[in-house]
């Protein structure tokens, strides 16, 4: 005959819909939980949507483990679904349900719970005043330690609305959540007894909501018949007697301590509204443990909140992140070496993305292109601009005439009004002979070197891209000379600052660049943003740093 191994003292705690609370001990491995005694089961939960063949408590070599064996909803241990899970004293056992019975696990011997201590107490006439307020107290601690576990938030909640009207005696708890112009909208709903019920089809006094969110303070209505809230239309139809609507508060407000501030709308997360066709009567103690329930319920859905707009957050940073990596692959990278040109560039953004590009483009075999260009604003704003801008005047390959795209962005971009956004730009041809042909659309003046001196020409004669419908745009040529270097920039190397809040300059940028005149053009760009680096060391930027350098070879560098 084999001998049973002793298994240790062990109890579930068995959480009722309603609330109740009562202790199983388990006396036997596998121990099998389920609905109804077809099943053999040990512990028989009385609830339709739970599985005949449940769950078992299994021990062995030392531990208690829960195994799920076919909960249609699954089996939970804290708030994760589980197969095969060890047991450890104070877990959480769920069926995938907010409305049905939930345990607790404990080892140990087996105690008297708070409720049947308390239980006892209020069948003692004597002291039930003090036990009405323990049970109070205890509702509290509960709530407490609940939102410590891994629970689901709706479930979180409805507990929490389950204990608000087992406080109050109210018949119904809705929960409502605050949304933009003074609205709300149900999210969750109970009935006496820990049943769910229809957020949407459940009514609520909209005169004692509309008050409770005007001013932003709670509504404790005991009897109806000694207030004015009585004559409500909302409150007549439903035959109340009684009702509590408590604002629920961001954490930050929550915890402000000051006594004097009226919240904002923005602290406002939603209303804890209770409601009942008796009337009532708190002590002070029921109305301090209420507006404790109502700052848990307030907390769940604050740290709810503060959890998707970090989400938010990161779905944000992520998008920037691939809309900054498109926007750097659309610029030139590897500048080919063309037979009449030197070309490099650079191109940084003071935030993810930025409204500074440049380009180049092969127009025939002996005439290349080259744009660059400040859209006003920074951000997204101005990166979809520029993406637009790059993606027209890429129309330069087709033959088109540089004055004539111009007037086309330029009553493109003034007749959608909502854009909101205008750019400077210079745009310019040069070809083996050297000759240059550019507009400048209120561009800074290019700075042109020559015999080591460096000077601003080529200055804006045409208004910005987007400012005036009715604008025009005339091109202007000039001839270079072999060795002629165009350095073209915008305006975050000029109006760079210091810790002293003064700028670069166009001096300044003068002087940098005869320096290094005889530096290639790679060693000139990096010369450049070495000196502003150095001038603004320690001071913040505010805007997009771009820089085009073009140098002509001359003819014989094209044969």
């Amino acid at each position: 005959m084999s001998e049973t191994l002793p298994i240790p003292e062990a109890i579930l705690e068995v959480v009722e819909p309603s609330g109740g609370r009562r202790p199983v001990k388990i006396l036997k491995s596998p121990f099998r939980i389920g609905r109804g005694q077809e099943a053999a089961n040990d512990l028989q939960l009385p609830d339709k949507r739970i599985s005949r063949n449940c769950a078992a408590v299994v021990y062995g070599d030392g531990k208690f483990r829960l195994e799920d064996l076919g909960q249609r909803h699954g089996v939970f241990i804290n708030g994760e679904k589980i197969q095969s899970h060890p047991l450890q004293d104070g877990d959480t056992i769920t069926f995938g349900m907010a409305d049905s019975y939930s345990m607790v696990f404990r080892r140990g011997p087996v105690a008297k719970t708070v409720d049947q201590i308390l239980d006892g107490l209020e069948h003692a006439q004597e002291v039930e005043p003090g036990a009405r307020e323990l049970r109070h107290l205890s509702l509290l601690l509960e709530t407490t330690a609940l939102l410590q576990s891994q629970l689901p938030m709706e479930d979180l909640l409805a507990r929490v609305v389950d204990h608000a009207i087992e406080v109050t005696g109210a018949d119904r708890g809705v929960l409502l959540q605050a949304e933009r112009e003074g609205r709300t909208h149900p999210v969750l709903a109970r009935q006496r007894g820990g049943r769910s019920l229809e957020p949407e089809g459940v009514r609520v006094s909209s005169t004692a909501v509309r008050q409770a969110l005007k001013g932003q303070k709670s509504i404790v209505v005991e009897n109806m018949e000694q207030v004015a809230l009585r004559e409500a239309r909302s409150v007549a139809e439903l035959d109340l007697r009684s009702l509590v609507v408590i604002p629920l508060l961001t954490l930050s407000q929550l915890g402000a301590g000051d006594a004097t501030y009226v919240p904002s709308p923005e602290d406002l997360l939603g209303l804890l509204y209770l409601d009942s066709r008796r009337p009532v009567a708190f002590s002070q103690l029921e109305r301090k443990v209420l507006d404790a329930l109502a700052s848990e319920a307030a907390s769940v859905l604050d740290n709810a909140r503060l959890v998707q707009i970090e989400l938010e957050r990161r779905r944000l940073e992520q998008e920037l992140t691939i809309a900054r990596e498109i926007q750097q692959a659309l610029l030139p990278k590897d500048f080919k070496q063309y037979t009449h040109l030197q070309v490099t560039g650079i191109n940084r953004s003071c935030l993810a993305v930025g409204g500074d590009y440049f380009d180049l483009m092969e127009l025939e075999a002996d005439r290349t292109a080259f744009v660059i260009a400040d859209v006003c604003g920074k951000g997204l704003g101005a990166a979809l601009v520029t993406a637009m801008l790059q993606g027209t005047f890429s129309a330069m390959t087709l033959g088109k005439e540089p004055t004539q795209v111009f007037a086309h962005v330029n009553r493109f971009i003034c007749e959608h009004s909502e854009v909101q956004r205008y750019a400077t730009l210079f745009f310019g041809t040069v070809d083996t002979g050297g000759e240059l042909t550019y507009v400048n659309a209120g561009h800074l003046p290019p700075l042109l070197v020559r015999d080591g001196r460096a000077e601003a020409v080529m200055g804006a004669e045409c208004l910005p891209i987007g400012l005036v419908a009715e604008a025009t745009f005339a091109a202007r040529s000039q001839k270079l000379q072999p060795d002629d270097t165009l350095v073209l920039y915008t305006d975050g190397i000029t109006e760079a600052v210091d810790t002293q809040d003064e700028q670069f300059g166009i001096e300044r940028l003068q002087e940098a660049v005869s320096r290094h005149a005889t530096a290639n053009v790679q060693d000139l760009q990096a010369a450049i943003l070495a000196e502003v680096e150095e001038f603004t060391r320690g001071a913040y930027q505010a805007d997009d740093i771009t820089v085009l350098i073009v140098r002509y070879r001359g003819r014989s560098g094209a044969e």
